[in-house]
């Protein structure tokens, strides 16, 4: 059973998460999770907005491109094999929900799909992305993450809903 929660009852946990072995991002339909360690949560045009980055060249950057909705699931910790997993392996030759025998189930409010397993989950509707711009980015940090000049997208993800198990 999952219950609607605010996003200050999830802040830290889901910032710590994200900081730790990751969290997963699942667009698509059929759905595909992809674990990420890079996003923000914050207030932006007065909503609360959830920012998630692909490169490219994943094959998640083809099916965000193609939806205007996303979840991101915060796994509990049991669930690190699985994370390692889905951050190591691409969906173009994995059914990783196959593979670490996730449970999908369909958005509350979203046009996507969330992993049941998992402990919290953001539904979240696309409102704005952009790729990085090297011209105005930290040299330090494009010579530390971009050696190959392969720059992410920044996707803005008004949170629709949140949920907890």
């Amino acid at each position: 059973m999952r219950k609607e929660v605010e996003l200050f009852d999830v802040f830290q946990e889901t910032l710590d998460k994200l900081d730790g072995n990751g969290i997963l991002l699942v667009a698509g339909n059929p759905p595909n999770p992809m674990t990420i360690g890079w996003g923000t949560i914050g207030h932006i045009w007065g909503r609360q907005i959830m920012t998630v980055m692909v490169r490219p060249v994943r094959h998640t950057y083809g099916l965000m491109e193609s939806v205007k909705d996303f979840s991101v699931c915060v796994l509990p910790e049991e669930f690190r094999k699985e994370l390692g997993f889905c951050g190591t392996r691409s969906g173009r030759d994995t059914d990783k929900v196959e593979a670490c025998h996730f449970t999908m189930e369909k958005c509350f409010r979203a046009d996507s799909f969330f992993i049941a397993e998992s402990a919290i989950h953001f539904e979240c509707r696309i409102v704005h992305k952009h790729r990085i711009d090297a011209t105005t980015l930290d040299p330090q940090i494009i010579k530390r993450y971009y050696p190959l000049e392969d720059y992410h997208m920044v996707y803005y993800g008004e949170i629709v809903g949140i949920y907890r198990r």
